[in-house]
């Protein structure tokens, strides 16, 4: 279980899932092979018009110390250590990026049964955001509607609000269909199915309801657990 209220970055994840996680209008595959020494490897490209793109992820976990490093085709190298538990309740989280040399952030998550602490430096970013979020579960079916400075967007140059609601149901227990679509009357939708254990295909689309014959848009993506 989770210790204590949790971070405030986790608030509204769940809404963020639902709006946001597995859309796409690209065509990605995604390999993740395992070790038996405890090395991870995923590979994944995408294929964005006639740009691909691709990076190679290996984690290694070694009792309490998980390292991250990540390649690209830009050949840039993140590299991300983070130190689970050295002390009840604390997260220590080192990242890097070669060869922007200002990259360098160190976070502190500390978890308490009445308190959640999180410090990020070089610096420390505060901000108040107004929050509401409704949302309903049934079984098989979620929706919600979450308002804060991710799902409503405001545009200054034409005053104008965007607003997302989402809805999401499982089909079977291997088959997940998920809708989305804002006010501005552009929709998506997606169907994502578990072949295999933590292996997934997903097929997403999205359309300007307003202008349906030149806006359409096909995504796919596999990804493979072996």
């Amino acid at each position: 279980m989770v210790k204590g209220p949790g971070l405030y970055t986790e608030i509204g994840k769940k809404a963020r899932d639902l709006l946001y996680k597995d859309y796409q209008t690209d065509h990605k595959f995604t390999l993740t092979t395992f070790s038996p020494t405890g090395v991870t490897i995923t590979s994944s490209g995408t294929k964005k018009g006639e740009f691909l793109a691709a990076d190679i992820n290996t984690q290694l976990k070694n009792k309490n110390i998980t390292t991250d490093i990540k390649v690209d085709t830009s050949s840039n190298l993140f590299t991300t250590i983070t130190v689970d538990e050295a002390a009840p309740g604390l997260k220590t989280i080192f990242s890097f990026k070669v060869p922007d040399q200002r990259s360098g952030k160190v976070e502190v998550q500390y978890l308490h049964e009445y308190a959640a602490i999180f410090h990020s430096t070089p610096k420390l970013e505060t901000s108040s955001n107004a929050m509401l979020e409704l949302a309903c579960q049934k079984v098989d079916l979620i929706a919600s509607l979450t308002l804060n400075n991710k799902e409503v967007s405001h545009s200054f140059s034409s005053n104008e609000n965007t607003i997302t609601v989402g809805a999401q149901h499982s089909l079977d227990p291997l088959t997940t269909l998920k809708a989305r679509v804002n006010n501005a009357g552009k929709a998506s939708a997606l169907v994502q199915h578990e072949w295999r254990p933590k292996s997934f295909f997903t097929v997403s689309g999205e359309v300007d309801t307003k202008a349906i014959e030149k806006t359409a848009k096909v995504g796919l993506a596999l990804a493979l657990k072996s």
